[in-house]
């Protein structure tokens, strides 16, 4: 019973937001997560109630269950910032979606699944529908030619017979459709709408709306129904009109304000009839007069832009019209980018050149109290001001201010030195306007923003290219020319190396409490290899001792000279000798959380290592820490490789900041597959022009020990069994520390250890033309003992059993736009143990390749 209801429930979600359908299966954890507040009559209004999770782990919030089913259309902050947006005001407020009747013929499935979705997280769109290429149809079964004036189709009795049956038919499968994904729906037919004559003799029965109703359609809400509507109407004596669902849907909207008027076409918004192109965003403010005299704007274009323009003078700013396709509705209502055509009324943008262009200095001086830099009193605004009184700049705002940039033209590249936006300016895309402005200005442009903002993806989205140092991101646009890279680089360089410059966590660009996505970026190598000074000996736990990167580290920590094993915890093997080590007669344990807090309480050990999977150590090493003892912590899962390097550092030595890693009470160790891929890429950052794929393949002992096909030497003869090709933790993991997003594709090979990576990454050609990449490997990784370069590409063969990664057989296409090279790294060594082991010398002082094998550089 629940099965069949969660399956009901759920059938047929999906986002297109990279354009792949997103089946959810009944074990999934949303499923999981989402049947209790889906079944029977009991609702959860406005995201407001938790849920029970049924798999007995706790609780979960609705809000927090739309936030991760809808991470796959867009970004965590949008979600949530749109879903307190539209929650805001009263549900018959929310959304007015018109329904075209080709809508319901061809894509019924996917349009009840969007609104079932919308139901059950407790969002009431008014739905009203069409049924026009029914009626047409209909008309020509029975050889009668439908017949228009002026793009009204004229009803005379026998046609509105036809259009009556249409529309009951329609309203009928679509609100059939709905109860069986465990949606109340409740069919409006009639009592709405009343309506005159439009013109009796010209058009017949169609109507012209002099009155809406709101009773029936709140009456539905408050019962916890959709309501779905038909653009009937009734004259005061009970004739009925027909009347277009265009035109009525602007009635309704008229009467609600919602924030959102939606179109549901099979176009999927308005076309660019000169380039093809759906166009994007209509800002009526600021493109009306202009946009009305394009060429490719005529017909039923045109009367839809003059019709929707009229509408929305007379609603509420915050209020927008979308024309989309069914399948774009989620990705239209929770993001940023949206889908289809939205068309609002916008504010058209202002360019100052000087103070006194503002109409208000006290407008201005409001909108500067929210930079960080100056709300910490870093800077005064009245130094500021001073400070733009002396220089060459161009202010960039709407008319209200809700959004303000300053661009600095004292600069050979222009530097955009603040941008500060207010809630209704991200809400409305205020702020992509405005940088628009400012890249069709400035065919160049660099800006910095720390690296902990919470809106850095979005930077990066608008840079081609970017560097990071001492916390602080570099962004810049329109730079090809290699050498004016270098000189912005050196530059920034110079300033960020001085501690007054900028502080940590002030960053006075694109300043705003509306953050985008979650987002850290991978710093630079910022310092050189560790001396090591300590020759004492130092004590290691072992927790998850079973596994084969527990038994390599084993094998290391035996041959190193300092370190010794104090404690191995495995539940499997509890009593059994600790075979192979001989430095003294082990025993393995069974640790549990007591056990572990009265060893670190007695400082029996110096650090701690987790072997565990993912999700499990949290209260081994809670209970760790709640003592405060002196011990270190590397943890070989994904559980601490997500957090800011202030409560665990990244251990990737060749990447990151030694010091850091040797200073840090914890550090999580990265995946093997993302350490070879961002050691591939990481040279080439500056200069990327897209995303990088990489395309993965590891030995069987990467599938762990549990027996599984993965792991089945007979299974995988011949074979070859790809795996989690999207959203794997190691895509996630390299996106996140890399900076930029990256498509990656693992797979499990026949041979037992050892990864072979092909990375392609697109590159700008002014870069290419101008650089060996050979030899800018070599440069960047120089000093790294465990990085090899190859001139030819490495072989998986050649890497099982050696401590390094080996990049090489670095290949330019024809085009000069995309480099493709290839890495090996073994997953149990530099993928796990070898680099356990870096971190392990660098935060107990040892030198970091104390007890690592080290081979000669291939070149």
């Amino acid at each position: 019973m629940l099965t069949s209801k969660l399956l009901s429930a759920t059938k047929g979600l999906w986002s297109t937001s990279r354009g792949v359908r997103i089946a959810i299966s009944p074990s999934g954890i949303f499923i999981r997560h989402i049947y209790y507040f889906t079944g029977g009559r009991e609702r959860i209004p406005k995201a407001a109630r938790f849920i029970s999770n049924l798999n007995g782990v706790g609780s979960f919030g609705t809000r927090s269950t739309v936030i991760q089913l809808l991470n796959n259309i867009g970004s965590k902050r949008e979600v949530e910032q749109y879903l307190k947006f539209f929650t805001s005001v009263s549900e018959q407020q929310f959304a007015i979606i018109k329904v075209g009747g080709a809508i319901i013929s061809d894509d019924l499935p996917e349009l009840a699944s969007c609104l079932a979705f919308l139901y059950h997280v407790g969002l009431y769109p008014i739905v009203l529908h069409g049924t026009g290429p029914q009626v047409n149809n209909r008309l020509e079964a029975e050889g009668i030619a439908p017949e228009y004036i002026d793009g009204i189709r004229i009803t005379d009795r026998k046609t509105m017979t036809i259009v009556r049956e249409c529309f009951l038919e329609q309203n009928l499968k679509l609100v059939t459709a709905l109860e069986q994904l465990g949606v109340r729906a409740r069919p409006i037919t009639s009592g709405v709408f009343t309506a005159e004559y439009l013109d009796k003799d010209k058009y017949k029965l169609v109507g012209n709306i002099t009155k809406v109703c709101r009773d029936p359609i709140e009456a539905s809400i408050k019962a916890g129904a959709l309501p779905i509507l038909t653009s009937f109407a009734e004259t005061h004596f009970g004739q009925t009109l027909n009347v277009n669902a265009d035109i009525a849907a602007g009635a309704l909207a008229r009467v609600f304000e919602p924030l959102k008027i939606v179109y549901l076409n099979e176009k999927g918004g308005i076309i660019n009839g000169e380039t093809g192109e759906k166009v994007s965003v209509i800002n009526l403010d600021e493109e009306f007069d202009d946009l009305i005299k394009q060429s490719w704007v005529k017909y039923g274009t045109k009367l839809k832009i003059k019709e929707i323009k009229d509408l929305l003078d007379h609603l509420p700013r915050s209020s927008s019209v979308a024309i989309i396709n069914v399948q774009d509705l989620q990705k239209e209502l929770f993001t940023d980018s949206g889908a289809g055509t939205m068309i609002r009324k916008g504010y058209k943008l202002v360019n100052r050149f000087s103070l006194s262009e503002f109409p208000s200095i006290d407008a201005l001086r409001k909108i500067l109290e929210s930079d960080p830099e100056i709300g910490s009193g870093k800077t005064s605004v009245a130094s500021y001001l001073r400070d733009l009184e002396l220089s060459n700049f161009v202010a960039y705002s709407d008319e209200p201010l809700e959004v303000l940039a300053i661009v600095k033209k004292d600069h050979k590249v222009p530097k955009l030195e603040k941008f500060l936006c207010s809630q209704g300016g991200w809400l409305n895309n205020v702020a992509d306007n405005v940088f628009k402005a400012i890249r069709r200005d400035s065919p160049t442009l660099q800006w910095i923003v720390d690296e902990d903002d919470p809106n850095i993806a979005w930077y990066f989205d608008k840079s081609d290219g970017s560097y990071l140092k001492n916390g602080k991101v570099l962004f810049y646009y329109g730079v090809d020319d290699v050498n004016t890279v270098s000189e912005i680089l050196n530059e920034f360089s110079k300033d960020i190396s001085s501690p007054s410059q900028y502080s940590k966590h002030s960053s006075n660009v694109f300043a705003s409490s509306q953050s985008i996505r979650s987002y850290s970026s991978m710093p630079q190598r910022t310092s050189p290899r560790l001396k090591g000074t300590n020759e004492t000996a130092s004590r290691v736990a072992l927790i998850g001792a079973r596994g084969y990167t527990g038994q390599n580290l084993i094998t290391l920590i035996q041959n190193h000279p300092y370190l010794e094993l104090a404690f191995v915890s495995s539940r499997q093997n509890k009593g059994k000798k600790l075979e192979g080590y001989t430095k003294a007669d082990i025993i393995y344990d069974n640790l549990d959380v007591n056990d572990v807090k009265r060893l670190e309480s007695n400082g029996r050990v110096d650090v701690w290592v987790m072997a565990l999977p993912n999700g499990i150590c949290k209260p081994f090493v809670d209970a760790i820490e709640s003592v405060k003892g002196s011990s270190k912590i590397v943890d070989l899962s994904a559980d601490y490789r997500f957090v800011p390097e202030s409560t665990a550092a990244y251990g990737l030595p060749e990447l990151n900041d030694r010091t850091k890693i040797a200073s840090a009470k914890k550090i999580a160790n990265p995946g093997c597959y993302a350490t070879g891929a961002q050691l591939s890429i990481a040279p080439l950052l500056p200069y990327v022009a897209g995303t990088p794929t990489i395309f993965g393949i590891s030995g069987y002992s990467g599938a762990g020990t549990t027996p599984s096909p993965k792991n089945d030497p007979a299974y995988l003869k011949d074979n070859l069994i790809p795996y989690s090709l999207t959203d794997h933790i190691h895509e996630r993991e390299i996106s996140t520390k890399l900076g930029l997003p990256v498509a990656f594709t693992p797979h499990v090979g026949s041979w037992f250890q050892g990864i072979t990576l092909t990375v392609s990454v697109p590159i700008k050609k002014s870069f290419i033309a101008t650089q060996n990449i050979h030899s800018l490997y070599q440069q960047f990784y120089k000093d790294e003992p465990l990085i090899h370069i190859s001139q030819e590409p490495p072989l998986v063969r050649d890497i099982s059993g050696n401590h390094n990664v080996t990049i090489g057989g670095f290949k330019v296409n024809d085009a000069q736009d995309r480099v493709v090279l290839i890495s090996t790294i073994d997953n149990l060594l530099k993928g796990a143990a070898t680099q356990c082991l870096q971190n392990i010398n660098l935060c107990l002082g040892y030198g970091e390749y104390t007890g690592i094998p080290l081979t000669t550089h291939k070149t």
